[in-house]
C-alpha cells in the first residue's frame, strides 16, 4: 500500500485520476473506487466493527429482524439477501458492508462534509477492484469472468452464494470484493456508490488492505487544503443539495454553506 500526502488541489487531482488511462478501450475509463475519510487517523471498519464486544456475532439476528420489519416499506422489492443487506446498509443498521463510490469528488465531498474536522488531515483511499479481484476465491472470479463484469451486482453475489454463512465458506482466506448495489433511491445514484463485503462479520479492510503492494494507495490530504477543496467541490455542484436528495440534503447544504469560517 502506498501513501502519499498532496501540497495542492491540481496535485490532487492528478493523484486521484493517476492510472485512469485504459489502453484496450482507448479512454479514460480508471478501474479504481474511492472513500473519503474526514480524519486520517481514522480507520476502515464497518459500522458492524465499530460497535465492539460480540455485536458481531448478532449479525444474521439483526438482518433476519429487518428483513421481517421492514418487509413492504420498501417500494423496490428486495429478492436476495445482498439485496436486504445493502438496503439495510442504506438506512443505518450496523453491516459489514462499507461505503465506498466510483467517483473522486464525491470521496472529497465526504472528507470535508464536516467543517469541524477541518483541523485535522483527512484521507481518501483508492483501490483498484481488478487487483483486489485477483485475490478472489475461484468462483467468484469465474462468475466475474463469465459475466464480464468487474464488481458484483446483488444478483451475480446470489448465484454464487445465497446466504452469508456461503459466502464465508467460500475460502479460509479474507478477501474483499465490491457490490454494485440497485438503485434503491436518488442518492445511490447520485453518489455512484458501490460497498466493499468481505467474507467474515469482524474482518478489517485496512488491515486486509496493508499487504496489498498493488493497486491501493492513501491520499492525505492536508487541514490547510481542506477549505479550499470544499469551496472547489460547491461550485462544481458536488453539495449535499445533490448527494442527498430531498429537504434534508438542502438543510444540511445550507447549514454548512453559511456557516463561518474560523479566523
Amino acid at each position: 500500500m502506498r501513501e502519499h500526502r498532496v501540497e495542492s488541489w491540481l496535485e490532487l487531482q492528478e493523484a486521484l485520476f493517476a492510472g485512469s488511462w485504459n489502453e484496450a478501450l482507448g479512454r479514460f475509463r480508471p478501474s479504481f473506487v474511492f472513500r473519503g475519510v474526514p480524519d486520517a487517523g481514522h480507520d476502515l471498519s464497518t459500522s458492524l466493527n465499530r460497535q465492539g464486544g460480540a455485536f458481531a456475532s448478532h449479525e444474521r439476528d439483526l438482518l433476519r429482524a429487518f428483513r421481517k420489519y421492514a418487509r413492504g416499506t420498501s417500494s423496490r422489492p428486495c429478492e436476495s439477501v445482498w439485496d436486504w443487506l445493502a438496503l439495510a446498509q442504506h438506512h443505518g443498521l450496523p453491516t459489514r458492508l462499507l461505503d465506498w463510490t466510483f467517483s473522486p469528488n464525491v470521496a472529497l465531498h465526504f472528507l470535508t462534509e464536516d467543517p469541524e474536522l477541518y483541523e485535522v488531515d483527512g484521507v481518501v483511499w483508492c483501490v483498484d477492484y481488478r487487483e483486489t479481484n485477483r485475490l478472489l476465491p475461484k468462483p467468484l472470479q469465474t462468475q466475474l469472468r463469465e459475466e464480464g463484469a468487474d464488481v458484483f451486482t446483488a444478483e451475480m453475489l446470489e448465484a454464487a452464494a445465497g446466504d452469508l454463512p456461503t459466502f464465508d465458506r467460500l475460502t479460509k482466506h479474507p478477501f474483499v470484493l465490491f457490490l454494485e448495489p440497485p438503485s434503491l433511491d436518488d442518492r445511490i445514484v447520485n453518489q455512484f456508490a458501490l460497498f466493499s463485503v468481505m467474507n467474515g462479520p469482524m474482518l478489517r479492510l485496512d488491515t486486509f488492505l496493508e499487504s496489498q503492494k498493488r493497486g491501493v494507495r492513501r491520499l492525505i490530504v492536508p487541514a490547510s487544503l481542506k477549505w479550499e477543496v470544499r469551496d472547489k467541490l460547491d461550485q462544481a455542484n458536488v453539495t449535499e443539495r445533490v448527494l442527498f436528495p430531498g429537504l434534508d440534503g438542502l438543510s444540511r447544504w445550507l447549514r454548512r454553506y453559511y456557516s463561518p469560517r474560523p479566523r
